[in-house]
């Protein structure tokens, strides 16, 4: 059994990436609604519009890939810096489609949901597998967070479609993709699917939560939104997610036998 831990604790220290527990979940959901707060803050709050926030968080986001990149194991700090700058490209460029370009949010949904489905069958072609919460290589790493960065913008299209499109709100919407992210964790449990096709489901589907629960929070009350500033909102968010990260951290310290689960 000790060598079985030992061998577990050698395998995560290679890997870049953290292991999909129960708090990673949930800071991942915090990060999908700072995102959207986040995104909604420099866009509309700070009237930079989409082109120009899309932009300025692609830089955002190119400083803290590089540094993901360059470091040798699973950094708390800089990985979720990463993925919070996904969410917050994901937010302003969707928007940017739906609403500058005029795409729509039925349109743009499709096509980021092909990219999604392609980025997924083209790693698993080239890797002969695809990675879930075990990541060591540079060529996993790229398909990692390639699809992190087209399902970010998806989710912020879909949580749109069904809050808009489908008339259910953000309250709605919010508790269709809580639902489907249950049936998801069910899968994992009673289906013989992938472990792996079941994490990016799950990722895929934590966005466009964040995204109506994002909306919910700030959105003014004749839209049945809470009214809450998006600068303020984001503020709270992100100290909440800065204490899941740490608790995340000080937990898989005392309990290092934790198996990742590709």
């Amino acid at each position: 059994m000790t060598d079985i831990a030992d061998q577990a604790r050698f395998r995560d220290a290679l890997s870049k990436v953290p292991q999909a527990t129960l708090g990673f979940w949930l800071v991942k959901c915090l990060a999908t609604t700072l995102g959207e707060t986040g995104g909604d803050a420099l866009s509309m709050q700070l009237n930079l519009g989409y082109g120009l926030s899309t932009l300025i968080f692609l830089g955002f986001f190119a400083v803290v890939l590089a540094a993901q990149v360059r470091v040798d194991r699973y950094r708390p700090a800089i990985y979720w810096l990463v993925v919070v700058a996904t969410t917050t490209v994901g937010t302003t460029t969707s928007d940017f489609f739906d609403r500058t370009l005029g795409l729509g949010y039925v349109v743009s949904s499709a096509i980021l949901l092909a990219m999604v489905v392609a980025v997924l069958a083209i790693w698993a072609k080239a890797r002969g597998r695809i990675a879930a919460d075990h990541v060591a290589s540079g060529p996993d790493e790229i398909f990692y967070w390639v699809t992190i960065l087209i399902s970010n913008t998806l989710g912020t299209a879909l949580g749109d479609f069904t809050a808009d499109n489908l008339g259910l709100g953000f309250e709605g919407g919010a508790l269709v993709f809580a639902g489907l992210i249950a049936l998801v964790a069910l899968a994992r449990y009673l289906t013989a699917i992938p472990r792996a096709l079941l994490f990016w489901a799950a990722y895929v589907l934590t966005r466009p939560l964040g995204a109506t629960l994002g909306d919910l929070l700030t959105k003014p009350a004749e839209q049945d939104g809470l009214a809450l500033g998006r600068i303020e909102s984001s503020a709270v968010i992100a100290a909440a997610m800065v204490l899941g990260v740490l608790a995340m951290v000080r937990f898989e310290r005392r309990t290092p036998e934790i198996h990742h689960a590709d």
